[in-house]
């Protein structure tokens, strides 16, 4: 991807999902949600290596994402998937498997917004 695609208000969207989710964790934890320290564990349980690995899960994880057009999970997912050793080839497949899925809406809403978070994360050497 051309770093051009990816402009400020794109940074700014990615970082303010960031900071959403930052403020929802610690809004949840500060109250002593039960409900959400349940989540996490399901979240941590779900998503740790098994028959499957950590890498693979994620990748599941961001074309079910991208097919439910979620774009907080997106740059969730894509982010764990690129710290669990995922390329940017991986993520590509991905997605493809979600186009598959749902067809034109997974490549035009999706895939456009994850490519971005993909390009977003290559930019601060996440990995």
């Amino acid at each position: 991807m051309n770093t051009t695609d990816l402009d400020s208000s794109d940074f700014d969207k990615i970082e303010k999902i960031n900071r959403d989710f930052m403020y929802v964790h610690e809004s949840f934890t500060s109250r002593d949600s039960k409900t959400y320290e349940s989540f996490l564990r399901v979240l941590n349980h779900s998503m740790k290596d098994g028959r499957i690995s950590k890498m693979n899960k994620e990748l599941i994880a961001v074309g079910i994402s991208a097919l439910l057009n979620c774009e907080p999970c997106i740059t969730w997912h894509t982010r764990e998937a690129l710290k669990s050793g995922a390329t940017d080839g991986h993520i590509a497949e991905a997605l493809e498997v979600a186009i598959e899925m749902g067809g034109g809406p997974v490549i035009v809403r999706s895939s456009s917004f994850a490519f971005k978070v993909l390009e977003y994360f290559r930019q601060r050497g996440t990995s």
